[in-house]
Order: structure tokens, then sequence, then C-alpha cells
């Protein structure tokens, strides 16, 4: 949990140096709801740390209750990792090339967002909502995140008058989308053989997430002893949170943990 907890704070710097290093001094947009803070900054005299933090609380609190407490709970502190170092790393830009600008500030956002998934959180605002498809839907994050920030994307051609801009933009989000889905690759499919003596314990929390379980009664070769094993298909969005729920429920478990090339029939349960 410490590491995790280290791991998104560290994807927040890159989130903030890819925001203000990068893509402000430039008037780019990062996407989703900081592009929306972006956008109110470039036009208002709101400050964009604030309005990134004021946006993200009501879609935190609709996370909070389809994505579960662990989940947002990293998300949280993301969100607010993420406005405190908007407020110290200076909005300067490291290189003079727009284009530049947009790419590598890309990079630095998608590294922040990927590496805050794996930690079992988000970075907040789209990606909340991107996960929440993802959970009953079979799409890629970064695919889901590309496609809403495409009305962020024509606002800010629509409020600049300056569609440049705005194609710059989507040129940083579709790169963010990419590295997000290298980092997180969370449609990948997973297949998880878990034998265990608490069947019954482990069932009771495996049951409660969208996922199809299958029981099967196996015999040890050597100890002729009779185990169950259980089965199921998940994502690798999901995969740190049913370890967790394996190691909580029988340490002694033995997981083996396969990559599944694809899935035909009812993938989620509900």
């Amino acid at each position: 949990m410490f590491w995790n907890s280290i791991t998104v704070i560290l994807g927040a710097a890159a989130i903030a140096s890819g925001f203000n290093l990068f893509l402000i001094p430039h008037q780019l947009l990062s996407g989703g709801v900081s592009g929306v803070s972006m956008l109110i900054g470039y036009f208002s005299k709101f400050d964009i740390s604030i309005m990134y933090f004021v946006l993200n609380i009501p879609i935190l609190i609709a996370g909070w209750f389809v994505l579960g407490k662990r989940f947002i709970g990293q998300s949280m502190l993301s969100v607010v990792a993420t406005t405190w170092l908007l407020t110290l790393i200076p909005q300067k830009s490291l290189v003079t090339e727009t284009l530049l600008a947009a790419v590598v500030g890309g990079v630095l956002v998608g590294i922040g967002v990927g590496i805050s998934f794996r930690a079992g959180g988000s970075s907040g605002g789209f990606d909340i909502l991107g996960s929440i498809v993802t959970r009953y839907r079979d799409f890629p994050v970064g695919t889901v995140l590309v496609a809403m920030n495409g009305l962020v994307i024509l606002a800010a051609g629509y409020l600049n008058a300056d569609w440049n801009i705005a194609l710059m933009s989507m040129i940083s989000i579709y790169v963010t989308g990419k590295v997000v889905d290298v980092i997180h690759v969370s449609h990948t499919k997973i297949t998880l053989f878990i034998i265990t003596e608490r069947t019954e314990e482990i069932l009771a929390r495996l049951l409660l997430l969208p996922r199809g379980v299958s029981k099967i009664k196996i015999e040890g070769a050597f100890s002729h002893k009779e185990k169950d094993m259980l089965m199921t298909v998940t994502t690798r969005y999901e995969l740190a949170e049913l370890k967790r729920i394996i190691k909580e429920s029988d340490p002694s478990a033995f997981v083996n943990i396969v990559e599944t090339v694809g899935v035909m029939g009812a993938f989620n349960r509900r």
C-alpha cells in the first residue's frame, strides 16, 4: 500500500510536469477534466490547479460507488498530489516548438496516468469515467479517453478560433492515450487458476466482482488430496485487486496467472 501510494505521487509529479513545463505555456490541452480546467483557466481568471481539483470532486464521488473505495482512495491521492504540485512547479516551457511540447507533454501525462493505473488508482477525471466504461464494456482505457476528449478538442478550437492549437492538443491527447495503453494494458485478458482449501472464503469475495468464476474439483497427484480449483478471466486492470483478495483470503493458495489470447461468450457476469 505504501509503495503504491509513492507510485501514485510519482505519477502525479509526471502529470504536473507535463502540464506546467510543456502544455500550459503553449496554451495546449491535455483533455478530460484537466483539459476543461485549462480551458477555464485560459479564458478566465480562475486558477487551473483549483479548477482541476474542484471539477474532480463529483467524479470521484461517483467513482466511489462504482469502482470501490481502494481505487478511488488512490485516485484522490493522485488528484490532491497533482493539484499541490501544479502550484509548486513553475509554468515555464522547456521547449520552443509547439509540436515538441505537445508530444513530450503528452508522453509525461501518459506516463503519470499509466503508472497511477498500475498502482491501483487513477489520475481522476475522465480516467475514472474511462474505468467505469471498461468495467462493463471491453474497450482499452486509452481509446475510451481519446473518444471522450474529442469534445474538449472541439471546444478548444471554437473558443480559441485557432484550430492549429486544437490539432496540436489532439496530438498530445492521442500520445497520452497510447502511452496509457502501453503501460496499463487494461484490455489484456488474464486467466487465473486458483488452487485453494478455502474455497468459500475466496468465492464470497470474488463473486462480488463483475467476472464469473468456475469451480473445478481436482486431486493432487502426489498427496491424493482433494482440493478446489477456481478459474476466472479478468483484465490487467482488475488483477491487482484479485491478487490482494486471494492473499487475504488464503495466503497459501497456489495461483497460476496466464495471459489469455481471446474470450468468446459473455465476459461480464452482469
